[in-house]
């Protein structure tokens, strides 16, 4: 018998914070692949919501049903990040066709940075198309329910930064 080696991808993101599209591409793409790390990005180009750490526990949060999903964090290249762990494959996430070209070109720089590792793209689920971190973040700062796009134990976490903020 054949044994094939365990094939990584990464699943890089700033998760900020991670939403049910996020979990979605994360499950489906645990099925895909032996070992799937989501890197979970310092943000150092955003201003986050949360910090590194609640992002972290987050994203562990909702893997914690994967068992083949580590939650990891980066920052610097993610070239350096990816070959480190032994990753072959880049998952990224495209919601509208607004996205692709940005993904486009990013698939193209990490193609010339990483030769030996493939980009991948999916789409997330119907419901989740237009779900996204910086829109949840919106509309909770400004008091409207995300219950619909977010875990409840991410809900909990926007729902006291926001009563934090007002406060």
């Amino acid at each position: 018998m054949i044994t094939s080696p365990v094939l990584t991808a990464v699943y890089p993101g700033t998760f900020d914070p991670m939403t049910l599209g996020h979990a979605d591409l994360m499950r489906r793409a645990s099925q895909l692949f032996g070992r799937l790390i989501l890197a979970v990005a310092a943000g150092h180009h955003k201003k986050t919501m949360f910090s590194l750490e609640e992002r972290l526990e987050m994203a562990k949060e909702l893997a914690k049903d994967h068992p083949n999903v580590e939650v990891i964090a980066f920052s610097g290249l993610l070239r350096d990040f990816v070959v480190n762990h032994g990753g072959k494959v880049v998952v990224r996430g495209l919601r509208a066709v607004s996205d692709f070209e940005y993904e486009f070109q990013m698939a193209g720089m990490n193609r010339q940075l990483m030769p030996d590792v493939e980009t991948v793209f999916l789409t997330p689920s119907d419901q989740y198309q237009f779900v996204s971190g910086t829109f949840v973040r919106e509309i909770a700062s400004l008091g409207g329910d995300v219950s619909k796009f977010v875990a409840p134990s991410v809900l909990a976490r926007l729902q006291a930064r926001v009563a934090r903020r007002e406060a």
